[in-house]
């Protein structure tokens, strides 16, 4: 048993030395065989460097120098192979702490989601409850389960909202447009002491029935975003106030955006605001506060588009390519219909920290300049008022056959877009004769003269373009047209084109 033994010891130290000597023959002997080999070298050298001569000793470099180019790619790829590894590593460590987070991500919406289900079970446990206590509650349940499985929670909280609630609103008889603007006026003034000139808000009812989008434009602290803010109030319906920041680029800052990962839809405040006006029957108002802190024809444009559809029942966005059965109930097919009783407003700054409007938009928007703060005057008290949108669609249209637009104006307003073309080789375009067609009749509905309304379309219209112009080499044009407004609606009249021709000239 000791000679086996014996003989298992030696045999086992042969083969890890017989192992041993392989590597070393493999990996190290020729290292040490190159380097004994440097005398050999040598020899071969001084053998017969003697008779090279200069041909010889030429190519003796240029053999020096590819050898040791040959070498430095050498090294040269083995560095590349190592920085490459390395980045691969580092790759792969980084999508294993990747994993790692959504691993982590999904740990918490999993504990989120029990502690909503341990909400509802406290409320399940009071359904043995008898009476009218019980049934709200399981309402209410019912309502938070629905909201929690939806893509779209925030409107699926709307739709639970106005389920089962009457939203018809009784006309008033004998309401004019002129009766109208004069409430808000007053209410504007004695419950909110905001102060309003009566041209503006002559302006701004006829502006809401030529366009959905009002453009309240001027400097800083004139009481632009009040205005929208005061007309909510009047209408028992607050506006909706949505901030524009300055990264929004495309129409998902606005409407949201379906998140894979979720499984829900990134709800915004402006989507949320306007689906809830798809139940109601009153005038609402969506505000984008300070709306050229970003281009607006970027994040605006598929509004400033459908808005040019001539079938209302054509204005669809499109939300989500398909539906599910806990949709929203007026999500028809992904796609939401923009309902009439909405309007938009935008505020604007002119300053150096905003964009300037395009044509594109002024020709689709309808512009009020707020140049002054307004000045207290008396009144009485008003109270806000419930009015149906489709009563005031009704004044629109009243207005729109009881004060068409007398040919004598349009004659003369023919003459005067000839002369700007002459002149200044601009024309109104067929957005303006559209929209002149109605802010006209509704314009002089509500206590104004006709005038008056070809005045501001004029001035807020064809004149801004004018500051695209060098107007430093059309001041003597500019003196002319102020002069034909003279001649062609006597003195006294167009006072906000003699002003902005005046600014033109004196600025230029």
């Amino acid at each position: 048993m000791v000679a086996y033994f014996d003989y298992l010891r030696e045999m086992f130290l042969k083969v890890l030395g017989d192992i041993g000597t392989f590597f070393y023959k493999a990996f190290v002997s020729p290292w040490t065989d190159l380097g004994n080999n440097f005398n050999t070298y040598n020899s071969y050298m001084a053998a017969h460097s003697g008779e090279f001569g200069f041909v010889g000793w030429l190519f003796w470099v240029i053999m020096l120098l590819l050898l040791i180019g040959l070498f430095a790619g050498l090294i040269f790829l083995i560095v590349i192979f190592l920085r490459k590894y390395v980045r691969f590593v580092r790759k792969e460590l980084d999508k294993e702490e990747l994993s790692r987070q959504v691993e982590r991500l999904n740990y918490e919406l999993f504990q989120a989601i029990q502690e909503k289900d341990k909400i509802l079970n406290l409320k399940v446990g009071y359904m043995g409850l008898r009476g009218p206590e019980s049934a709200q509650l399981d309402k209410e349940s019912q309502e938070v389960v629905e909201e929690v499985s939806s893509r779209f929670p925030k409107l699926i909280h709307v739709d639970n909202k106005y389920r089962g609630t009457n939203m018809d609103i009784p006309y008033r008889p004998n309401l004019s447009l002129e009766e109208l603007c004069n409430a808000f006026r007053n209410f504007a003034a004695s419950q909110l002491k905001l102060y309003y000139r009566e041209d503006v808000i002559k302006q701004l009812f006829a502006g809401m029935a030529a366009s959905k989008l009002i453009i309240l434009e001027g400097i800083s602290g004139t009481g632009k975003t009040s205005l929208a803010f005061a007309l909510g109030k009047f209408f028992n319906f607050d506006s909706a106030i949505i901030p524009v920041q300055p990264s929004w680029k495309d129409r998902s800052e606005l409407l949201g955006y379906y998140n894979e990962f979720t499984k829900k839809f990134n709800e915004t405040e402006f989507l949320r605001a306007l689906y809830t006006t798809t139940y109601r029957q009153d005038l609402d108002i969506i505000v984008l506060d300070e709306m050229n802190l970003a281009r607006i024809e970027y994040y605006f444009a598929e509004f400033l588009s459908i808005m040019e559809m001539r079938d209302p029942n054509d204005w669809v966005i499109d939300l989500i390519p398909t539906t599910v059965a806990n949709d929203p109930v007026n999500l028809k097919d992904g796609k939401l219909l923009i309902p009439q009783n909405v309007i938009f407003f935008g505020t604007a700054n002119n300053d150096d920290s905003t964009f300037t409007i395009s044509d594109k938009v002024y020709d689709r928007a309808v512009s009020i300049f707020f140049d002054d703060k307004g000045r207290p005057f008396e009144c009485a008290p008003q109270e806000a008022m419930n009015v149906p949108y489709s009563q005031i669609r009704k004044l629109y249209d009243d207005a729109i056959n009881q004060f068409p637009i007398s040919k004598d104006m349009s004659d003369k307003f023919e003459q005067l877009d000839n002369f700007v073309i002459k002149k200044f080789k601009l024309a109104f375009g067929n957005r303006i004769l559209k929209q002149l067609d109605t802010f006209i009749p509704v314009y002089v509905a509500c206590g104004g003269k006709e005038v008056d309304g070809y005045d501001f379309i004029f001035t807020n219209k064809v004149l801004k373009k004018f500051e695209s112009l060098n107007i430093a080499f059309l001041k003597d044009e500019l003196k002319e047209l102020d002069a034909q407004l003279d001649k062609m609606y006597g003195k006294g009249n167009f006072k906000m084109a003699h002003s902005y021709i005046d600014n033109l000239i004196k600025n230029n």
